[in-house]
């Protein structure tokens, strides 16, 4: 919704102005109200915190939701770095949508990764979200930070966001700004999200945000879901919930640390020692 008091803003055009009004008009009609889909209510119960793991083929996924994880994520460093891609550089459009089409086929709840679209336009945007839905997505992840260091300018990304919310209004939109990871401060961090907002979002990710009373003072201050990427250094998953937090993520955590247990485990045979950690056997991941 919008919000009285917003500073004046330049107009962005006919095209983005429909997309707005066609996602306003979308959240209000009751069959196409986020709030009414299964990957949406996990973000609005009073307990537990909404912790999604990250995915980045069908094995990981499955495991994580044997282990009995309601909803996973994809990771785009997982998704790019095992087709010897770079990540965040726009180039894993085909690779996404394939494991979106494979996670598809199972009975998984999943949200993708989608980098920043992976174009600039926001009618090329919407279809690649259109595509991400039919295949059985529940939610994407959309971010504003480049492969070059700069944000994209948030104008442009929130004309993204009011179109994938006009074109798939059951869609949950996660907006994404990197603002604490490239360093362009709280101010801008609050003026970003109140743009994508404003655009139609369903969810607002501030990555590389630890500290305790600016993760409070954004949850306080946004009507929308308040999403954070956990760090082993930050706070806890408890401390988290207590500062308003509902989403927490774990990003490419687990794809690195899966990428460090092999090397060790290689290592580990290498040296004459014996490997130490869990290890799943040949049955398990087979009936997964």
């Amino acid at each position: 919704p919008l919000a009285f008091g917003a500073p004046p803003r330049v107009c962005p055009g006919r095209d983005h102005a429909m997309a707005l009004a066609a996602g306003a008009l979308a959240h209000r009609r009751p069959s196409a109200t986020p709030s009414a889909t299964p990957f949406a209510r996990l973000h609005c119960q009073d307990a537990p915190l909404l912790l999604l793991p990250n995915a980045w083929d069908c094995a990981s996924a499955a495991a994580l939701a044997a282990e009995g994880f309601e909803a996973v994520g994809t990771t785009s460093l997982g998704v790019a770095a095992a087709a010897g891609l770079p990540d965040g550089a726009g180039v894993t459009a085909d690779a996404t949508l394939a494991l979106a089409r494979r996670l598809g086929r199972t009975a998984l709840l999943f949200t993708i990764d989608m980098e920043g679209g992976f174009s600039d336009d926001p009618q090329e945007v919407a279809d690649l979200a259109r595509q991400l839905s039919a295949a059985g997505a529940a939610g994407i992840n959309i971010e504003d930070g480049r492969v070059d260091g700069s944000l994209t300018p948030a104008r442009r990304h929130a004309a993204k966001i009011a179109a994938v919310k006009a074109a798939v209004p059951e869609l949950f939109v996660n907006a994404r700004t990197d603002t604490y990871w490239l360093g362009s401060g709280h101010a801008d961090t609050e003026e970003r999200l109140t743009a994508y907002q404003q655009a139609g979002a369903d969810g607002l990710f501030v990555p590389g945000l630890a500290e305790p009373d600016r993760i409070r003072d954004l949850a306080s201050r946004f009507e929308l879901p308040l999403n954070i990427l956990y760090a082993p250094t930050g706070p806890t998953l408890d401390e988290l919930a207590a500062l308003g937090v509902r989403r927490v993520s774990l990003g490419s955590l687990l794809y690195r640390r899966a990428l460090g247990a092999a090397v060790a485990t290689a290592r580990a045979v290498r040296d004459g020692r014996r490997p130490t950690g869990d290890t799943l056997s040949y049955g398990e991941v087979q009936a997964l």
